[in-house]
């Protein structure tokens, strides 16, 4: 018996679940646990809160700069080597993060993390939509909801906490044990899938689409609060726009593009990818404007009015237990035009003078807002890919990210720029503007809609016989390199 290796035999899909879970949720609560942690940072090291800023706009543009590459990394050397390395990266950054000696230290670290959950999202979501057929995705609901909506609305309560009782350096110690766990979980249990890229990679799309996509995010994320006429922003904001159309021109014409921009053409993923975008638009939007509209209301703390926003990620929560009941009897489109609607109205109902001066009208709305907007966001995120081919869903996932992406940073600059552009630090004793960009998320809402009406009738179907419960083809739940799933 000695030198008998016995491993763990984990059901695959099972721990692409798990996985994805832990790797997701790190991502999503480090989006935003640091906020409130930034004072302490700048006090700690003896520098300016402008320095201490630059702690997020390195992780967020590092971020969006790991999104272009995603897909084609996932596709030439694997899903679970990338997403693996990336989600060890992540963890190795966390651990570095929270010894930082310095803010320079920081900053990196905090870079190589931005840029490993730039390639943790896309590359993780391929791997789960790979594992189950379309018509099972709709049990994913429950999955996708909690790193996407509960972490992030719990980073700036949690970063609070660990800073005032702990210290700021627990906000990235947090993530070492998960992170070290799912990897190790990740090696038994993951299974390899090597689709193969068509072609070189495309040099000229990578040094055109990773720095727009740098660039723009930098200028929208800081545009709003150092104003637009900042050199850096102001210069930012021109030059990733220049890059950007040259991008799109080129991955157009090229052979093998870095993106495959064609597969928006596709009328459901085009209009799924057009509809989260324009969601996003209107749900990152609210969330920043509407705490400074409850500020200038009620002359509210900053605290509160974050936590007046919460009530959105419990009904976010809610929305993840019905979609896969309602998915199947409803489909996409009913399920979503409706909910969509309802969602502007609900927008709507917060701009109205009075409400913001109820406390519990606000929390009213918002848990609305996260149940009927998140059913229409979960629909749209797992129907939109139903007519996506197998080897095209790890570019359609980076294409997704960066589409969602993007359309949350423009959502956040139209309402700073309806409010006044980079005054937003303080809210103003005048409601007026900031009802108004309530009013502007509400019709980005509504146009999302009309996108809607684009998706699929019917919800998508099971194979004429179920197979889920059949024996699994030997390799599952072993290492990669027993049973590599490799194509191309």
């Amino acid at each position: 018996m000695s030198g008998l290796l016995i491993r763990p035999r984990i059901r695959p899909r099972v721990a692409v679940v798990l996985v994805y879970t832990a790797a997701m949720c790190m991502n999503g609560l480090d989006s935003t646990i640091v906020n409130p942690a930034l004072y302490t940072i700048a006090g700690d090291f003896g520098r300016p809160l402008s320095a201490a800023n630059t702690v997020e706009t390195a992780f967020l543009v590092a971020l969006a700069v790991g999104l272009p590459v995603a897909g084609w990394l996932g596709d030439r050397f694997g899903t679970k080597r990338v997403f693996l390395g990336a989600l060890a990266a992540f963890t190795v950054a966390s651990a570095v993060c929270g010894l930082a000696p310095d803010l320079n230290t920081l900053v990196v670290a905090r870079a190589v993390q931005g840029l490993a959950g730039g390639l943790l999202t896309p590359v993780g979501m391929t791997l789960l939509f790979r594992a189950f057929p379309s018509h099972e995705r709709m049990k994913l609901a429950k999955v996708l909801i909690v790193p996407t909506a509960l972490m992030p609305a719990l980073g700036p309560p949690l970063g609070g906490l660990l800073t005032e009782h702990l210290s700021w350096h627990w906000l990235f110690f947090v993530n070492v044990p998960i992170g070290a766990a799912a990897v190790l979980l990740g090696v038994f249990g993951l299974r390899e899938h090597v689709e193969g890229p068509e072609g070189k990679f495309d040099t000229v799309g990578f040094w055109l689409a990773t720095p727009a996509l740098g660039l723009l995010t930098y200028a929208l994320g800081f545009g709003p609060s150092r104003g637009w006429t900042e050199p850096a922003v102001a210069v930012s904001a021109v030059l990733g726009s220049v890059l950007l159309v040259a991008a799109v021109v080129h991955q157009t014409r090229a052979k093998t593009p870095l993106l495959k921009l064609r597969l928006l053409a596709d009328r459901v993923y085009g209009s799924a990818s057009a509809l989260a975008g324009v969601t996003a638009a209107g749900l990152m939007g609210v969330l920043f404007v509407f705490p400074l509209l409850y500020q200038a209301s009620l002359g509210a703390s900053a605290l509160d009015a974050g936590l007046s926003v919460f009530p959105e990620a419990v009904g976010l929560m809610l929305a993840s237990q019905v979609v896969d009941r309602l998915l199947p009897r409803l489909g996409p489109r009913l399920l979503t035009v409706p909910a969509l609607l309802v969602a502007a109205a609900v927008f709507g109902a917060l701009a109205v003078p009075g409400v913001a001066e109820n406390a519990w009208s606000v929390r009213g709305l918002m848990f609305l807002i996260g149940l009927v907007l998140g059913t229409a966001v979960l629909t749209v995120q797992i129907s939109g890919f139903e007519s996506i081919a197998p080897p095209d869903m790890g570019q359609a996932m980076g294409l997704f990210q960066i589409v969602r992406t993007l359309g949350g940073a423009l959502g956040i600059a139209a309402c700073a720029a309806v409010i006044g552009g980079g005054h937003v630090t303080e809210a103003s004793a005048d409601p007026g503007p900031y009802r108004t960009a309530v009013w502007v998320t509400a019709g980005l809402v509504a146009v999302g809609a009309l996108l809607a009406l684009r998706l699929p009738r019917e919800a998508p179907q099971p194979p004429p016989f179920d197979d889920e419960d059949a024996p699994e083809p030997p390799g599952e739940g072993l290492a990669a390199e027993e049973a590599p799933v490799v194509k191309g």
